[in-house]
């Protein structure tokens, strides 16, 4: 004869499936919450993958400042087709190179060439170099040795390879804290937490269904950021897809617990916003989202590696652009999970319903 199952268990296994099919309808019923989920990260592959594509290093801003030589300077220039040379007075080559119009300016004095460029941007160094060749090779100037030029284009080198596993990172960052952080303010707000303290259910399993149910919604939004970048611009994982899946859930869980410790005794909109933004925005700017933290001066560097997002993103990028396997990244998995069992833990002891 079949034992029958525990009572208590049966009601926390109701409560708990009841609970995460509301959440699963209230999301179908904002429009807001959809576009925010599924279209805003599309539209950002879309905007920096178009503004950040790979293009032939050319396009230098040279400005000639108008002497009796420029005209020379400026056919020697136009030869090489990265430069794009143009003459002009003194005063107005200067307000070109200070508002950034011009990466050069070129000055002939006598029998030399006097350049004129910002040391701190890349393309003012570039079109320097570019300009002196140019002009050497006009000159005369002979190669002292003979080179062969062997361009290789790696796969997963362009900006966009970089870029897509970092908009994953950031749609797991964002649907932690606004699906399930602001949720759960929201709900405060409305009463409805005072509802259910009156239920059967204890709190683990209300906010086990609220994680849940944003691990419900984690995977086809993930899904459609990844063949959206892979069938616009060829956005492909050299390792295993397996791989990213268990980094997705993991991160997943670990943004669903920091979304609800910011949650768990936040009374109003303004104070959880506030909170929100305070967890955001260093992940924004110092995780390596946009650009590699190693920009950042060395003495920071190692706290901004303990952000939630930034083991997350060197995971996944691991994953994606060099084929690693999840044994080669345990350092970072383990921050991933320490993160996300630290947090679930601290919101549990300090919830409050009301």
């Amino acid at each position: 004869m079949t034992p029958r199952p525990d009572a208590s268990t049966s009601r926390r296994y109701h409560a708990f499936l009841a609970l995460l099919a509301a959440r699963v309808r209230e999301f179908g019923r904002e429009p807001a919450a959809i576009f925010w989920v599924y279209v805003f990260p599309l539209i950002l592959v879309v905007a920096l993958g178009a503004a950040f594509r790979n293009q032939p290093v050319g396009g230098f801003a040279v400005a000639v400042v108008e002497d009796s030589g420029s005209d020379a300077v400026f056919m020697a220039l136009i030869r090489d087709g990265r430069l794009e040379p143009s003459v002009c007075g003194a005063d107005e080559a200067r307000r070109r190179l200070r508002a950034g119009r011009a990466d050069l300016v070129v000055v002939s004095s006598g029998d030399g060439y006097r350049y004129s460029f910002d040391p701190t941007r890349a393309n003012s160094v570039l079109a320097r170099e570019t300009a002196d060749a140019a002009l050497q090779r006009a000159a005369g100037r002979q190669d002292a040795v003979a080179v062969e030029d062997n361009p290789v284009v790696e796969p997963g080198g362009r900006y966009i390879d970089f870029l897509v596993p970092g908009l994953v990172g950031l749609g797991l960052l964002g649907g932690g804290l606004w699906g399930v952080g602001f949720a759960i303010v929201d709900m405060r707000i409305r009463k409805l937490l005072k509802r259910y303290l009156a239920t059967p259910m204890k709190r683990s399993h209300f906010l086990g269904a609220v994680m849940a149910s944003r691990l419900v919604f984690t995977i086809p939004e993930v899904v459609l950021i990844l063949v959206f970048a892979h069938v616009l611009f060829g956005v492909s994982s050299q390792g295993s897809y397996l791989s990213v899946a268990v980094l997705i859930l993991l991160g997943a869980f670990q943004f669903a617990g920091i979304g609800l410790l910011v949650a768990s005794r936040a009374q109003t909109i303004e104070t959880v916003s506030g909170l929100m933004n305070a967890v955001m925005l260093p992940m924004w700017i110092g995780t390596g989202l946009f650009f590699p933290i190693e920009r950042f001066p060395l003495v920071i560097q190692p706290a901004l590696k303990l952000l939630p997002l930034t083991p997350l993103n060197t995971a996944l990028r691991g994953v994606m652009l060099e084929g690693a396997s999840l044994t080669a990244l345990v350092p970072e998995i383990s921050l991933i999970a320490l993160w996300g069992a630290a947090t679930f833990i601290i919101a549990l002891r300090i919830f409050r319903w009301n």
